[in-house]
């Protein structure tokens, strides 16, 4: 699976792999990976991805087209 969101979104903010590795705490050539689907993102990944992204983990993966993230319990 690609994760083209993922890619798009840090564009959109005009941040580097590097940038958003480092936020992580993981190499670039990880999160290159993740963006490519070379490799599966573990889902406490994913969860601050959404976070830092302000949307949601099923954003993210395709399963929803609403980028806004799901209300707070």
């Amino acid at each position: 699976m690609r994760y083209e969101r993922i890619r798009n979104l840090r564009e959109d903010l005009d941040l580097t792999q590097c940038e958003l590795a480092e936020y992580l705490n993981i190499s670039q050539r990880a999160y290159s990976r993740y963006e490519n689907g070379e490799r599966a993102i573990p889902i406490e990944t994913l969860s601050k991805l959404a976070d830092f992204h302000k949307t949601s983990v099923d954003y993210l993966i395709g399963r929803t087209n609403v980028q806004k993230p799901y209300p707070a319990r």
